[in-house]
């Protein structure tokens, strides 16, 4: 199935000159969904690593059905204040200001292998955060899938060094 054929472009979203692709369209449709989760778990073929780590939201959605059809545990990161245990955090820069994500404490084991899963590979800002305060914890990072990249924002670049993977590219 092409996956391209099923994400929805909105023009002038969230601003005006950005084109959004939006994934709605994908998870409504049973066949595209099963499809994307599908592609995604390929992503994740002949890696080796203990839990699946994904970051709020969208990551959830890819994350927890891999996790669950792999036979591995999903570990969420949420926005601050929304984990009720003692956790870690992680501030980093947006594009207009700061925003701050949290991993309970007792997640992470020191050596514990991750891949993280997320929706949307962009400018990377989000993606170097997750996976700095993962290392930070003692994790490791085998991995980053996504379902999108948008290839002219050169995430890519951010994350230097890591085993990047996508399922859906746009230039």
């Amino acid at each position: 199935m092409d996956l391209k054929n099923h994400i929805r472009e909105i023009q002038d979203f969230p601003i005006p000159g950005i084109l959004f692709r939006d994934i709605t369209t994908v998870l409504k449709d049973p066949a595209a969904l099963k499809s994307a989760i599908d592609a995604m778990m390929q992503l994740a073929n002949g890696l080796e690593f203990d839990t699946i780590l994904g970051p709020e939201s969208r990551g959830f959605i890819f994350g927890v059905p891999m996790a669950y059809n792999m036979g591995k545990g999903f570990v969420p990161v949420r926005k601050a204040g929304k984990l009720p245990g003692e956790v870690s955090a992680k501030e980093y820069a947006l594009e207009y200001g700061t925003a701050t994500i949290e991993i309970h404490r007792d997640a992470i084991s020191p050596g514990q292998r991750f891949i993280i899963v997320d929706d949307l590979l962009a400018t990377g800002g989000t993606a170097k955060a997750v996976a700095e305060l993962v290392t930070e914890m003692g994790g490791i990072v085998v991995a980053q899938l996504y379902f999108i990249e948008l290839e002219n924002l050169d995430g890519r670049a951010v994350l230097e060094g890591s085993d990047v993977r996508t399922a859906v590219s746009y230039n």
